[in-house]
This record gives C-alpha cells, sequence and structure tokens, in this order.
C-alpha cells in the first residue's frame, strides 16, 4: 500500500518525482481556465474521500480541484459527520471507508490517528496535516522554491518563529531535498529533538540561532507561518505574541539575506504579526504561487499514491 504519510516515510527518489511530475502537470495546463480539467484523466471513475476532523480552506479546496481536474469525484466529510474515534473505532472506519472509495485524505488533529487510519486502511491514505506535520505543504514549497530559483539541494532555509508542524515537516525535507536548515526562535518553541536529529543523521546542517538577524545571514529562503493556532485560548496567543514578536519576519530582516532570496508562509497569514504587509506583498515574496502549487503538488501525490 503506497500512503503518503510523511516526507521521512517516503523514497526520496520517489519525493522528487512527485515534484517533477508536479511541474509537468502545471506547465501542461498552460493558461486554460482554472475550473477545466486535465487533458490526462488519471482519476476518471476514481472516488476521493477527504476527511477534516480540523478545519480548513486552502487544504480542501486544493484537493477538492485536483480531484476534479484529473476526472476523479470527491466525498468530503467533516469532523462531525465523521466522529472519528467516538463510537466506530478509526481503524473500522478505515476498513469501512476502503469499500467504497479509492484514496483517502485526512486532516486532523492527532498523529496517531492517521497512523491508525494508514494501518488499517486497503487504500492509500494521503496526511493532509497533523498536529506533528504537514509534509504536502512542503512538497509545494520546494516545487516553489524551485520554480523561482532552480535546484534547493545545498542551499540555506532558514524558519523564524514557532517549531510547529510546518517546521518539522521542513527539517524532514531537509533530510530527504538535502539543503541546510537554521530555526530561529524562542527556546519554548523549539522543534522537536527528533525532527532536528533526523536532517542532522541525513548529513545536513540544522542550526539553532536566538539572534533572527544573525540567522538570516546568507539565507537563499526565509519562511514563518502564524503565531497561533485557531484553537488556543485567548491567554495562550497573548503569551506566544510576547515571546514571538521579536522573530517577526520584516523588511529590515529581509535585507539581512542574500538579495535573491525568497519569502513564504502557508497561509493563512496574520499580516503584521508574523511578518509585515510589506514583506508579504514585496519582491521576496512568492507566498500566493505558493499556495496555487499545493494544488500541483498534491495532484502529483494522489497520482503516485494510485501509481497513475
Amino acid at each position: 500500500m503506497t500512503h503518503f504519510l510523511d516526507i521521512d516515510k517516503t523514497d526520496a527518489a520517489a519525493l522528487r518525482g512527485m515534484i517533477d511530475s508536479a511541474r509537468a502537470m502545471k506547465t501542461a495546463r498552460g493558461g486554460r481556465p482554472k475550473g477545466t480539467r486535465d487533458d490526462a484523466q488519471p482519476l476518471a471513475g476514481r472516488m476521493v474521500a477527504l476527511i477534516f476532523e480540523k478545519p480548513s480552506t486552502r487544504t480542501r479546496v486544493s484537493f477538492d480541484v485536483g480531484v476534479r481536474q484529473m476526472g476523479g469525484e470527491t466525498m468530503v466529510l467533516s469532523g462531525k459527520e465523521m466522529q472519528l474515534g467516538h463510537g466506530e473505532t478509526i481503524a473500522d472506519t478505515a476498513r469501512v471507508l476502503s469499500r467504497y472509495v479509492d484514496l483517502i485524505m485526512i486532516r486532523t488533529f492527532e498523529e496517531a490517528t492517521l497512523l491508525e487510519m494508514a494501518e488499517h486502511a486497503t487504500v492509500p491514505v494521503i496526511n493532509g496535516l497533523t498536529n506533528r506535520t504537514h509534509p504536502c505543504q512542503i512538497m509545494a514549497d520546494v516545487m516553489t522554491y524551485e520554480e523561482h530559483r532552480g535546484p534547493i539541494a545545498g542551499k540555506k532555509v532558514v524558519w523564524a518563529g514557532d517549531g510547529n508542524n510546518v517546521c518539522a515537516s521542513w527539517l524532514h525535507g531537509a533530510g530527504q531535498f538535502g539543503f541546510d536548515f537554521t530555526f530561529t526562535g524562542p527556546p519554548t518553541l523549539d522543534p522537536e529533538p527528533e525532527f532536528i536529529r533526523y536532517a542532522r543523521d541525513k548529513g545536513r546542517r540544522v542550526t539553532v540561532e536566538r539572534d533572527p538577524v544573525l540567522a538570516v545571514q546568507g539565507a537563499d529562503l526565509v519562511v514563518t507561518d502564524t503565531w497561533v493556532s485557531m484553537h488556543d485560548p485567548e491567554s495562550a496567543r497573548e503569551r506566544r505574541h510576547n515571546q514571538l514578536r521579536p522573530y517577526q519576519v520584516t523588511e529590515a530582516l529581509m535585507a539581512q539575506t542574500k538579495p535573491d532570496a525568497l519569502f513564504m508562509h502557508c497561509l493563512p497569514a496574520h499580516r503584521n504579526d508574523e511578518v509585515t504587509s510589506a514583506v508579504m506583498d514585496g519582491p521576496h515574496s512568492v507566498v500566493f504561487d505558493e499556495a496555487e502549487n499545493r494544488l500541483h503538488a498534491q495532484k502529483a501525490v494522489m497520482r503516485w499514491c494510485l501509481g497513475l
């Protein structure tokens, strides 16, 4: 069974093949209207279940549109409709869904839910996000960087802010795609040591630098994410803002990077919190290319899972 659960669990050559496939599909679409189907219809006659225990805009739209462009159909299921693990077990849900659909994408909270779904499903399962990782985002981000600047191997990527699930997948990406990684943020929000160790074991230079100005020296790419989750209580939001304010990505900070450095954010962004509007809308920013490339990268992931 070919699941796409995490960057570190997928062969590096397969990851590279997916990036190449995504670029080819994007090029093939040319300037056609977004709603039109691809010339190739690899998902014709196939049904994809999109499970959202955790709400989303970009993940839902990009997967839904991607399936439709490739000729397939989607069944979108919310957490309220599914009640995963409450009553019927996740294992039984996986077994039942596998009788109805050809592919499952799940965006959930706990990694254990994803892993149990994959263990018991008899169709491929894709990690649309968990609290620990977000591999589809990194596939889109690597694709975006290489569209603008060529191979990402050997480059310096700097993450500013909270060492969250997206940061974790960037560390997996460092190991698999061969770039170096610097984390700059408060020690209370460091990435899990397991993710740092993975990239280092793959021979990549991983640095933790508390001073953001020093961290971005020589950076090819600066990445950040929201400081708070939609589920964080108000008290936690204020505390996080106080910790993370020194790591805001500003024009002054980007001026310390390489002149042709790029800026990325997986969105949604809280403008003038983790990043200023001047950077979001400035010459370094590729955030909207990055958002579009979720569509193309995820189409490639789905095709890979189904062997198409």
